[in-house]
């Protein structure tokens, strides 16, 4: 069966703290949320906004997380938070929920031209992941991910471009092209 995506919004509240606070994300810059600072940013809007879209992913109609599309501001290039729920990682269900985002995306937003997302450096099962559904790895900020620890890692960017998903291909691009 193939992955769903269901909007969120304001009816979710509780089902969206209780997701959040139940998991745990270690990959995240706030890996563990609490009930109180949860509940005041899902009850303000965090994922039904006017920049920012939030879904329950389900597979088989069985619900294994959330993502939200965000900086729809920037109607041609949003970037993606995911979290599945921890009893659902390690199993390659990342890939498919990954190529599954990009048929959203691409068919139900014509102006989108690329699609991003971001994750730390040591994040390398969804670095893995991005590479695996076509994404390009277009930077890698240095010390631009703040940990729980007060230790700063790399944020890696991977980007889709809309040609590139429509023709099942991947455009890359010379890293080096300044090089001494």
């Amino acid at each position: 069966m193939p992955i769903t995506f269901v909007a969120l919004n304001e009816s979710d509240t509780d089902e969206v703290v209780d997701f959040l606070v139940s998991n745990s994300f270690p990959f995240h810059v706030q890996p563990a949320a609490q009930e109180q600072e949860a509940r005041a940013k899902v009850s303000a809007g965090r994922f039904w906004n006017d920049d920012t879209q939030g879904y329950w992913i389900n597979d088989d109609a069985r619900r294994v997380g959330m993502v939200a599309l965000e900086d729809l501001q920037d109607e041609d290039s949003p970037v993606f938070d995911l979290r599945l729920a921890e009893d659902q990682r390690g199993n390659g269900l990342g890939l498919k929920v990954l190529r599954a985002l990009c048929d959203l995306v691409f068919e139900t937003m014509p102006q989108v031209l690329r699609f991003e997302g971001q994750t730390r450096e040591d994040n390398i099962a969804m670095r893995k992941t991005f590479v695996r559904a076509g994404f390009v790895k277009e930077a890698h900020y240095r010390m631009g991910w703040p940990t729980s620890d007060g230790r700063y890692l790399a944020s890696v960017a991977y980007t889709i471009l809309r040609q590139d998903w429509a023709n099942n291909t991947v455009t890359t691009f010379d890293w080096d092209d300044l090089a001494p």
